[in-house]
């Protein structure tokens, strides 16, 4: 069957606290919503049974379940090639988890799964600002750092589905270098996720007397959205955090560029929303890092997707592949 013929998919952004379910058309508009706790089902055969019932309703507005072609899931630890989600951290399910079958046995329509990373790439290739890209690189700027890597216009998913996990490339191999929450030393998402933002805001709060607007939070209360209004407002030492934030990121992506050689590299998440104190410092030293073959060749870019839509928007571009 066509997109004629089965206009919609049903994308689920499947989060820790909240897992929202969407309809979605091929222009990637989402017709209809809705959304329920996923630490209210310790039990995953509740959790898919509750979910099928949330969607009822906006399934019928679309037309009922044979306008479906299909349903795309992005999860924490999601395996694009099992359809499970394998040991996640922050969620109630342990072990591996078959929940594009469980959905697919429930619905009777062909369901994935991948990370929520890759689906972002998959979403901006299908709706964002890279359609038409066949490589490209996206990195995901959150309370981790996540990537989706498209080469020849496929994601990059490796032997065993888990390929891709740019954040944890270690950057700092000093005796003094973060501990990241894989378990790690000096992985790249202690330094340049939100939560890494903070812990650099902390640590120069305590090096220095110096005073900033930044002094007026309590330091375990801090967080990435308090550093940008600092430094919108001219505080220097938020400046300082962004220009030491950027320039880890784009000496990473530097190197990243040489693996796959992308069109662009495409920066999604709530760090994104400090602009320029962000993007400028990550310009800068990308350029100078880059190998001179290199040189002129990617576009560092931002999402175009909107931020409350653009995970449900990227599991759906999945639904489309089946």
């Amino acid at each position: 069957m066509d997109k004629i013929a089965k206009p919609y998919v049903i994308g689920l952004d499947l989060g820790g606290t909240n897992s929202v379910f969407g309809i979605v058309d091929a222009r990637g508009e989402i017709k209809g919503s809705t959304a329920i706790k996923t630490q209210a089902y310790p039990d995953v055969k509740d959790y898919v049974q509750a979910g099928v019932e949330a969607m009822q309703p906006i399934i019928d507005v679309a037309g009922g379940i044979d306008k479906i072609k299909g349903m795309g899931i992005g999860a924490p630890n999601g395996n694009y090639y099992t359809g499970t989600i394998e040991n996640a951290a922050n969620l109630l399910w342990k072990g591996s988890v078959p929940l594009a079958r469980m959905f697919e046995d429930k619905l009777g329509v062909p369901v994935a799964l991948t990370n929520d990373a890759n689906a972002a790439a998959v979403g901006e290739m299908t709706y964002g600002v890279a359609r038409g890209m066949k490589d490209f690189i996206m990195i995901t700027l959150g309370t981790g750092v996540g990537s989706g890597i498209v080469v020849n216009g496929q994601l990059v998913y490796g032997s065993d589905g888990f390929a891709g996990e740019l954040g944890h490339l270690t950057i700092d191999r000093t005796e003094n270098a973060r501990l990241c929450g894989c378990g790690r030393k000096g992985c790249l998402e202690a330094y340049c996720s939100a939560t890494g933002v903070a812990r650099t805001a902390r640590e120069l709060l305590e090096k220095s007397d110096r005073p900033s607007l930044l002094r007026e939070i309590n330091p375990k209360d801090l967080t990435s959205l308090d550093v940008s209004i600092a430094a919108g407002k001219g505080d220097e030492i938020a400046k300082e955090i962004y220009e030491y934030t950027g320039k880890l990121l784009g000496d990473a992506c530097a190197n990243f560029a040489i693996f796959s050689s992308p069109e662009a590299f495409v920066f999604f998440g709530g760090l994104t929303k400090a602009g320029d104190l962000l993007m400028k410092p990550l310009q800068r030293a990308y350029d100078e890092n880059i190998l001179s073959s290199f040189k002129g060749h990617a576009k560092l870019l931002i999402s175009g997707l909107k931020g409350s839509e653009a995970a449900v928007l990227g599991a759906s571009a999945l639904g489309w592949e089946i």
